[in-house]
């Protein structure tokens, strides 16, 4: 979790975040750094108990019985540890952000800027914590399906990698270089997808093991 969070001050501090007012390449790279690598670190990590544990057992108890019985608190969490809905939003998410309105607005203004982040890093955080199987939210599937939804989640970069890519014309007017964002397109295509990739393979090799355990029950424990 360490690593996850010094990447993500590198990318958000100068000189980085300085070149990204300048570059769209080197936005596209912060972007992808907080939503395929940085997510996926924290969750690997497991630092939840460890934040959780601090906090003094009676609080942990009443907070924990409090979110058992809120009826919106299940019925939220249980679609959201859904990965197929974890990676509708997080797809809706980046095709909505990348709208060149949106998308040039939070160039220009620091607080759009800093919820665009937060938009893009939150999903993340709950696809890659449904995939990676980690506490508290544990899906019941396959290392096939968890395959496929990797290779899907590689859908959208593609989509915007295309259109970067083909546009005859600079999209965002806060980047106006034509060059630039065809480099941003690469960026989008091939880093964008690595972590997925790797991801997807990972996942479809252990689906080919046969002494693979499949799978732990759905659970969602905040005590």
């Amino acid at each position: 979790s360490y690593s996850g969070v010094a990447l993500a001050f590198v990318v958000l501090e100068s000189p980085f975040d300085t070149w990204a007012d300048r570059w769209l390449s080197v936005h596209m790279t912060q972007h992808i750094v907080l939503m395929t690598v940085v997510p996926p670190l924290v969750v690997y990590a497991r630092p939840w108990p460890r934040l959780w544990l601090p906090f003094p057992l009676a609080a942990r108890r009443a907070v924990g019985h409090g979110l058992a019985r809120s009826v919106s608190f299940r019925t939220a969490a249980g679609y959201l540890k859904r990965p197929w809905i974890a990676l509708a939003v997080q797809s809706a998410t980046i095709g909505v952000w990348h709208v060149p309105q949106l998308y040039d607005a939070a160039a220009r203004n620091e607080w759009i800027h800093v919820l665009e982040h937060v938009c893009f890093v939150v999903p993340a955080l709950v696809f890659w914590g449904a995939l990676l199987d980690t506490p508290p939210v544990r899906a019941r599937i396959d290392h096939l399906h968890r395959a496929v939804l990797f290779t899907v989640a590689m859908v959208p970069m593609w989509i915007l990698a295309l259109m970067l890519a083909f546009a005859p014309t600079a999209i965002y007017g806060a980047y106006p270089s034509l060059r630039d964002q065809q480099l941003a397109a690469g960026v989008m295509w091939v880093p964008g997808s690595l972590t997925y990739f790797v991801a997807a393979v990972a996942a479809f090799y252990r689906w080919l093991e046969p002494s693979t355990a499949e799978p732990r029950p759905e659970e969602l424990s905040w005590t």
